[in-house]
């Protein structure tokens, strides 16, 4: 099963139908997560989760759904969600240079699936014990003040002229004043793609799409953008900033339509080195899946 292609097709569905995964809403009802382990989906599964028709941010697999004394009901389709495995095998090579035991990892993607918790029918004292949706009790504007206050290394922030660009040379952000931006919202979604570029410094994250050259157009450049545009997603979800309205969404939809459809890799990638920068900027260690 190639299951790139399959989670690249359904993404390219939904976006056929108009809708942007990563510029969905999901603060109301709190980010998808795992009803047993309670941690938080990461990555692509993000946007995979957060796009289906159910209400509640909970899910699990069917396994969890019987150890929990339920059961999902018969008919109801499963949503496939993706994990890196670690491959180690003996590497004859290293085992030859250094005279002892030497191994080889790669990273195998897989998959496995899940259930929202609406389509299984579960205990009551589990459902007595479902986690309360989280809501967000602060300012949505002064918490995303706070994330870029609070960035490790945080890039120097300029304000000046009439585009948001992040130049890795100078590592430096520049800002159109706020006073241009429609929203407030506007101006902190766009900073956050900007500050999530930043994260691919040399003196950060080293991310390969921001440390090489990459020419308008090219699929480093749309990795990158994606990645941004993705990181800003998961920022603006910690803040609790509702997606910014895209200008010219028949274009912006074609545009990634095409890139998708050429590089089946990429919206895993992009997802993963995205939720990367989003842990840095928010100083988090990783945890969830």
């Amino acid at each position: 099963m190639d299951i790139y292609a399959i989670v690249t097709e359904k993404i390219v569905s939904l976006l056929e139908q108009g809708i942007v995964p990563w510029r969905r809403p999901w603060t109301s009802t709190g980010l998808p997560r795992n009803l047993v382990s309670k941690k938080p989906y990461r990555g692509i599964n993000h946007f995979l989760l957060s796009a289906s028709k159910y209400v509640s941010p909970f899910w699990l697999t069917f396994r969890q759904a019987n150890e929990l004394g339920g059961s999902v009901r018969r008919g109801e389709q499963s949503t496939i969600i993706v994990f890196w495995k670690v491959d180690e095998r003996p590497d004859q090579e290293a085992t030859d240079a250094a005279n002892e035991e030497g191994t080889r990892r790669r990273f195998l993607l897989r998959y496995y699936r899940v259930f929202n918790v609406e389509q299984c029918d579960l205990p009551q004292t589990v459902l007595d014990k479902l986690p309360k949706i989280e809501t967000h009790e602060h300012d949505p504007i002064d918490e995303a003040e706070r994330i870029v206050a609070e960035m490790p290394q945080r890039p120097e922030l300029q304000t000046g002229g009439s585009k948001a660009f992040y130049s890795s040379l100078s590592d430096r952000v520049t800002m159109p004043p706020r006073e241009l931006f429609t929203t407030a919202e506007e101006y902190y979604a766009t900073l956050l793609h900007e500050m999530t570029h930043s994260t691919g410094h040399p003196k950060r994250l080293a991310r390969e799409t921001i440390t090489e050259a990459a020419p308008f157009g090219s699929a480093t450049y749309s990795k990158e953008e994606l990645c941004a545009e993705m990181g800003s997603a998961f920022l603006c979800a910690e803040a609790g900033i509702s997606p910014v309205v895209i200008e010219n969404q028949a274009a912006y939809l074609a545009g990634w339509l095409g890139k998708l459809r050429d590089d089946r890799k990429l919206l895993i990638h992009a997802a993963a080195q995205a939720q990367h920068a989003a842990d840095y900027i928010l100083n988090r260690k990783p945890c969830g899946q």
